[in-house]
C-alpha cells in the first residue's frame, strides 16, 4: 500500500518550495518521485519543428518536474497539519492510512 497516492494534498518539507502545498498529480513509484501542482516549476526551452506529424512551437515552456517522495509529507484532512501515515488493519481485514498526530482515517 502506497504512502502517498494521486490527488492528495502534500507540504513540501525540504528544498527551494520548502512550506508549499500542492496537489499530487502523478506518483512515479519507480523512480520515488512525485509530481505535485504548482511545486518544481522547471523551464523549456524548445525548438520549433514545423510541417509533418510533429508539429511543435518554439519557445520557453513551464512544467512541474517530479520531485524526490521524501521531500513531501501527507497533510491530514481533519488536523490540516504535514503528518507521518500509519497503516491500520480493520476488522474486515482492509488496510487505511491513518494521520499519526489526530488518528484519524486519510481516504
Amino acid at each position: 500500500m502506497a504512502n502517498i497516492k494521486k490527488g492528495d494534498t502534500v507540504e513540501v518539507v525540504t528544498g527551494e518550495d520548502k512550506g508549499t502545498r500542492g496537489q499530487v498529480q502523478r506518483v512515479l513509484a519507480k523512480d520515488g518521485r512525485v509530481v505535485v501542482s504548482g511545486v518544481g516549476i522547471v523551464t523549456k526551452h524548445q525548438k520549433p519543428r514545423p510541417g509533418g506529424r510533429g508539429q511543435v512551437q518554439g519557445g520557453q515552456i513551464k512544467f512541474e518536474a517530479p520531485i524526490q517522495l521524501s521531500n513531501v509529507m501527507l497533510v491530514c484532512p481533519k488536523c490540516n497539519e504535514a503528518t507521518r501515515i500509519g497503516i491500520l488493519v480493520n476488522e474486515s481485514g482492509v488496510k487505511m492510512r491513518i494521520c499519526k498526530k489526530c488518528q484519524s482515517e486519510i481516504a
